[in-house]
């Protein structure tokens, strides 16, 4: 191992580990963004809204990353209605495509998440906010979701780490991210070990930072009683 390449080894990554960070938090917003309603339609009574959104998020959790990844950047390229469609601009940019990719990944697993925590909530609470009169949308935006919210922070923290990771496989479709940089710098020094540490520290740093602020937001939203 040799100390002296850990510098350059840095200086190599740096680009990549801002472009990490963008894919990161691009993916995890649009995650979020669709994780909700795609929530709101697994619990449908209607059939023809809750079975869609269940086959979606049984073919996405059920198939690895990496496949949805090629399967987006190099097979819808492959259909002409696509290249013909307002949609090409975006879909022939690999960047585009990995934000994309793990972005829908990420809102199929946030969907379960969100429906399995709703289902967790007391009948007794819809019941009491439909004898007061309140709207379905009042009493999702002021009961139903700030608890489910509060309760699932911590697998929200933990999926945007999973995110984080996730963004590795963007190196596959040629995006320089922190993983592509690093093993662009191995070609020309042929130094695995030191550039791979390097690039794992960047990656725990990222990580402590998310899980930081996750923690801060757990302290500022906790019930003062608990």
């Amino acid at each position: 191992m040799s100390i002296e390449l850990f510098g350059p080894a840095f200086l190599a990554i740096k680009n990549g580990f801002l472009l990490t960070l963008m894919i990161t938090l691009a993916s995890f917003a649009l995650g979020q963004l669709l994780a909700l309603p795609l929530a709101l339609a697994l619990l449908s009574r209607k059939r023809w809204i809750r079975h869609p959104a269940a086959t979606y998020t049984f073919l996405v959790r059920g198939s690895p990353l990496l496949v949805q990844l090629f399967l987006v950047y190099y097979g819808l390229g492959q259909v002409e209605a696509v290249r013909d469609s307002f949609l090409w601009p975006v879909l022939r940019s690999a960047l585009s495509c990995a934000i994309l990719t793990i972005g829908l990944n990420s809102a199929a697993y946030m969907a379960e998440l969100l429906a399995g925590a709703m289902r967790q909530l007391p009948e007794g609470q819809t019941e009491a906010g439909q004898a007061l009169g309140l709207r379905r949308s009042t009493m999702l935006l002021k009961i139903v979701l700030p608890q489910v919210y509060r309760a699932i922070l911590p697998a929200i923290s933990n999926e945007l780490i999973l995110v984080m990771k996730g963004s590795t496989l963007a190196s596959a479709v040629t995006v320089l991210e922190m993983t592509a940089a690093a093993k662009a710098f191995v070609t020309r020094t042929y130094a695995p070990f030191e550039t791979f540490l390097v690039a794992g520290a960047a990656y725990l740093l990222l990580g402590a930072m998310f899980g930081r602020l996750f923690r801060s937001i757990e302290a500022r939203v906790a019930i003062p009683s608990r």
